[in-house]
Parts: C-alpha cells; sequence; structure tokens
C-alpha cells in the first residue's frame, strides 16, 4: 500500500471526519493498494491526553561553562566555509573524535551553541 495523502483537519477531504470526531481528529490518511485497486482511508485520533514533564537533569552533573573552556563541536565535512571561520577563530581538530575543540566564547561569537556536542554523545574509545 502507499501512502497519496496526509491531511490535517480543515483540509479538503477531512471536513466528514472532522464533524464526526471533533479535536481528537490529528489527520486522515488515504491510501491506495495497487494490487486490489482499493482505496482505504485512515484517521489518527487523540485517544486520552494528560500531563506529562520530564525529569529536570540533575543539578550536581552540571558545572558553569567558562568563557575559556574548550567544548567539542561538530562541523560536517562539506561545510568548509564555517571549517575556516572555525580554524581562523583557533579550534583544534581531534581526528579521533571527528570534532573541532574550540573556546566556548568563539562558540557563542560564531552562533554555534547547537552545534556543541554533550559529553555522553562523544565517541567511545576505541
Amino acid at each position: 500500500m502507499t501512502t497519496k495523502a496526509t491531511l490535517r483537519p480543515g483540509q479538503k477531504g477531512t471536513k466528514r471526519f472532522a464533524a464526526k470526531y471533533g479535536d481528537r481528529l490529528v489527520c486522515v490518511r488515504y491510501k491506495y493498494d495497487e494490487a486490489t485497486g482499493k482505496r482505504f482511508t485512515t484517521v489518527e485520533l487523540i485517544e486520552e491526553e494528560a500531563d506529562w514533564r520530564t525529569k529536570p537533569p540533575a543539578a550536581a552533573k552540571t558545572e558553569p561553562i567558562t568563557s575559556s573552556q574548550r567544548l567539542p563541536v561538530r562541523i560536517d565535512y562539506w561545510e568548509s566555509e564555517l571549517r575556516e571561520k572555525v580554524k581562523s577563530a583557533g579550534a583544534i581538530w581531534r581526528p579521533r573524535h571527528k570534532l573541532w575543540e574550540m573556546r566556548y566564547e568563539d562558540i557563542v561569537a560564531l552562533g554555534l551553541e547547537s552545534r556543541v556536542v554533550a559529553e555522553d554523545e562523544l565517541p567511545s574509545e576505541v
């Protein structure tokens, strides 16, 4: 079976399902079976709603980051322009981990906070 369309409530093709299921409707899918030549309409519904919160990270494990602290940063091979900026900022290439290591203040200056690799995500030593 192949899915030809996934429609959100309010789009053309969902009105009768929106009337039937109301706010519980998440989406309507139209699936086609080439072998039998049949179309199937499926609906995704919200069955239950409950409060959910993640546990906050343990305060003891998090230490404040200093501006001179060196952190690993992931930059993909094809991002040559960014790689040159990082090099000129004094970053060091760590081939074992395939990551750049640079000072936190430089990471902030280049806007690379989202690319910092957490300690638990570092590749294990081989």
